[in-house]
């Protein structure tokens, strides 16, 4: 069979190999005009020596990528770091955790039908950015869950990315920044115990070794259930060692290695019945105002999450002079994850003779205890996903005239592959049902295996970029960047004939695997940004930019289709996203406290339209999504002892051209709060006493739609409370106790497609910690 290619534009970007592209950067960049470099008289500068390591506090001034030249007050963009001292002090463990200190970022999703969504599956400004999470600035993969043990801090990116990272979610990417080794010498570490068998221990060891070299090494080891929810656990261990050489000199070898094992029970939700906005179906109107426990478990103990995350980085950065610094990092990263999940449909019908059908049924009506409801979707995963990446930078500040500019530029390898190995049931058609309100998970019944019908995808990608910030006097910064990205993804999978969703065998015995066309699409993409800053003084900074980023077929997951409805068919134009922002940033009380303000807007194209067809019947890519809105932060020390955090975003999302995606008719987006705000403060007493606490706040979402029916269309607003209680016992160790949800708020914290599943809101729990450093 012949595969699909998709080559619309010719490639002005012949990509040259690796060795090449890097002397190249090394040789080439290095020939700008004259460059002035060492001479700081003539408008260049020393560069910033920038340690995320050094951060102390909720405020950081910097992230850590070299391609961003400024401070974030002199940044025209949303960007918001969450440092380590934040996420720790409120116990936070996972990066999903440590994003509740954004306002509308976080995993509202559970996933479509049986398809359980795992790990970060991350929503912020109306869209999925799961596929846009990056550690030191190079992409992770996988759908799992990501520990915080090993990073420093989160830097969250709000509007098109593109332009910074490549490919991205159309609304901003999320950067975890590692912990690495340095010439302190420290120990520190973390035990907690908590409600509901919460065990957790983390250790960080930093040692010199000699006046130039370090190791560092951080550790965890965890074993926790699930606050309020039955049989879920949580259980890792990881290390991440960290070899430094060459520290405060001119030339720095880093070599950074991460590997973290999993062994969770994940969590299938709960049926919405009951729930505000759900309407019974025939044979289930005994059930209305009768909601199951959110604390029941409706799978079983064959149900498993084993994910293995191995990761390898080794970078070197080279100062020429004072004013110019060569980086190159090298990765290779592997993930593994063998997951089964057992999921459900809360459907009821009545038959023609009256008896129950669907998959809730009853032996006696009036009688709640003997509901009972089908385990017959057990979803099955086997993935590994595996990256090589060779990225090289060039950091200059020079001036030509009275203008001064900080550049950043460089070249990028990538090769991303993932593949899938597939599985089906092989013995018993689904697990025995559950009763409805005291389910058991310790059932049999069910043998599974893997059948041939695998896929892999593959993404190489060659890019190259340039930023710039221009000084235009004192006051006035224009900042501009364009990158190109030539990409080539390659997809090929097999799938099983006959059988529930299989294609027709013909001549073939029913289970033969059948290999489908090679899917191919190829091309180069240009994302570019523009911005401009004005300090109206030392304190504060008024800002406009926009951005395009775009994102290719097949551009979040490797796995390109030939469904026509589908954005991932190569046959189709990349999806686009424009932002435009405009705001205003302060710094207050000698830069320890930091105001911001943007007011912006996301247009979306190029999406899938059904409702405008082409001349073979076939959706036209002419729909369109739009988000407005404004977000306000708060970080920083408003005296020495009080210290806060706190945030504020209004969305006002619309599908301007296309079918509404949501479930109750309206053009808003789903999975995406109108309203949000979340906020944290502690006050530090003289006698070693720390009170704190903070409140985050969601208003009502939208879920998506399909064709289920009676299920809520929605889920409410809630408002939750958290307190902190710390004592420093001595200047080594420090006692705290955390609080969540402290008046025991019941919420949907994330709702299915469909409407059947939700996930529920963690009550009242308790942890105590003993801090410790040294």
């Amino acid at each position: 069979m012949n595969p699909i290619k998709s080559r619309k534009h010719a490639s002005a970007f012949r990509p040259l190999p690796l060795a090449t592209a890097s002397l190249a950067a090394g040789l080439g960049l290095a020939a700008l005009p004259s460059l002035a470099f060492a001479d700081s008289n003539d408008g260049a500068r020393t560069l910033d020596k920038v340690d995320v390591h050094a951060t102390r506090g909720y405020k950081a001034d910097k992230v850590a990528s070299p391609k961003f030249t400024q401070s974030l007050q002199d940044t025209p963009q949303t960007i918001q770091v969450i440092t380590a001292d934040l996420f720790n002090q409120q116990g936070a463990t996972t990066l999903t955790e440590a994003l509740r200190n954004s306002p509308g970022v976080g995993t509202f999703f559970v996933g479509e039908n049986g398809n359980t969504a795992t790990g970060d599956a991350l929503y912020m400004r109306g869209f999925d950015t799961s596929s846009s999470l990056f550690v030191d600035g190079v992409r992770d993969l996988g759908s799992i869950s990501r520990d915080v043990f090993n990073t420093e801090q989160v830097e969250i990116t709000k509007g098109p990315a593109g332009t910074d990272n490549g490919r991205s979610a159309p609304t901003g990417a999320i950067n975890m920044v590692s912990k690495q080794a340095t010439l302190h010498d420290e120990v520190s570490g973390t035990a907690s115990l908590g409600s509901d068998q919460q065990r957790r221990a983390t250790a960080d060891w930093n040692q010199s070794l000699g006046a130039t070299s370090a190791l560092r090494l951080n550790a965890v080891w965890q074993d926790s259930d699930q606050p309020g929810r039955d049989h879920v656990n949580n259980s890792r261990w990881g290390i991440a060692p960290s070899l430094a050489f060459g520290l405060g000199t001119d030339t720095r070898y880093v070599l950074n290695l991460l590997y973290v094992d999993q062994d969770n029970v994940p969590d299938g939700g709960v049926p919405t019945l009951g729930l505000p906005g759900w309407i019974p179906q025939p044979t289930l109107e005994v059930l209305a105002g009768h909601p199951v426990d959110p604390q029941n478990f409706y799978g079983t103990r064959a149900d498993h999450d084993d994910v293995r995350a191995k990761m390898a980085t080794f970078r070197i950065e080279h100062d020429f002079n004072d004013a110019v610094r060569l980086t190159n990092t090298a990765r290779w990263g592997r993930t593994e994850q063998d997951y089964l999940l057992t999921a459900f449909m809360g459907t009821g019908t009545r038959a023609a003779n009256g008896a129950p059908t669907g998959n809730i049924r009853y032996t006696d009506r009036n009688d709640l205890s003997t509901y009972t409801i089908a385990r017959s979707l057990p979803t099955l995963k086997d993935q590994r996903n595996t990256l090589l990446t060779d990225q090289l930078n060039l950091r200059a500040d020079f001036a030509t005239g009275a203008i001064a500019h900080n550049l950043s530029t460089g070249l990028e390898y990538t090769r991303e592959e993932m593949d899938s190995f597939g599985q089906a049931v092989t013995g018993g058609s689904s697990w025995p049902a559950a009763n409805l309100y005291a389910p058991d998970w310790n059932v049999g019944g069910l043998t599974w295996a893997h059948n041939g019908a695998d896929a892999h995808g593959r993404t190489t990608t060659w890019s190259a970029y340039l930023f710039d910030t221009l000084h235009l006097g004192e006051r006035l910064l224009l900042t501009a960047g364009v990158r190109a990205d030539h990409y080539d993804t390659r997809y090929a999978s097999s799938v099983v004939c006959g059988g529930r969703a299989g294609p027709a065998c013909g001549t073939n015995p029913v289970g033969t695997v059948l290999q489908t066309p090679t899917l191919e699409a190829s091309d180069t993409l240009l994302n570019w940004k523009l911005g401009v800053l004005y300090k109206a003084g030392d304190t504060a900074s008024i800002y406009a930019n926009y951005a395009l980023s775009q994102q290719p077929p097949g551009g979040s997951n490797f796995a390109l289709s030939s469904s026509a409805s589908s954005l991932d068919n190569p046959r189709l134009d990349p999806q686009e996203a424009k932002t435009f922002e405009v705001g205003s940033k302060w710094a207050f009380l000698d830069d320890a406290l930091a105001l911001n303000l943007a007011i912006f807007q996301t247009d979306v194209e190029n999406e899938i339209n059904t409702q405008v067809l082409d001349d073979a019947g076939n959706p036209t890519q002419t729909g369109s999504k739009r988000v407005k809105g404004v977000e306000l932060s708060a970080v920083g020390r408003v005296t020495d002892n009080w210290s806060l955090s706190a945030g504020y975003s209004h969305l006002d999302t619309e599908v301007k051209e296309g079918a509404n995606v949501a479930a109750d008719g309206t053009s808003n987006l789903t999975y995406t709060p109108d309203d949000a705000f979340t906020a944290w403060s502690t006050y530090a007493l003289p006698f070693g006493l720390t009170l704190g606490g903070g409140v985050r706040y969601s208003s009502a979402m939208h879920r998506g739609t399909d064709g289920a029916v009676g299920t809520p269309s929605f889920t409410k607003s809630y408002t939750v409370y958290d307190a902190v209680l710390s004592y420093a016992v001595n200047e080594a160790l420090v006692l705290r106790l955390n609080a969540y949800n402290v008046f025991d708020k019941q919420y949907v914290a994330a709702i299915n497609k469909s409407g059947y599943r939700y996930t529920p809101g963690t009550p009242r729990t308790f942890l105590l910690s003993a801090d410790f450093r040294f």
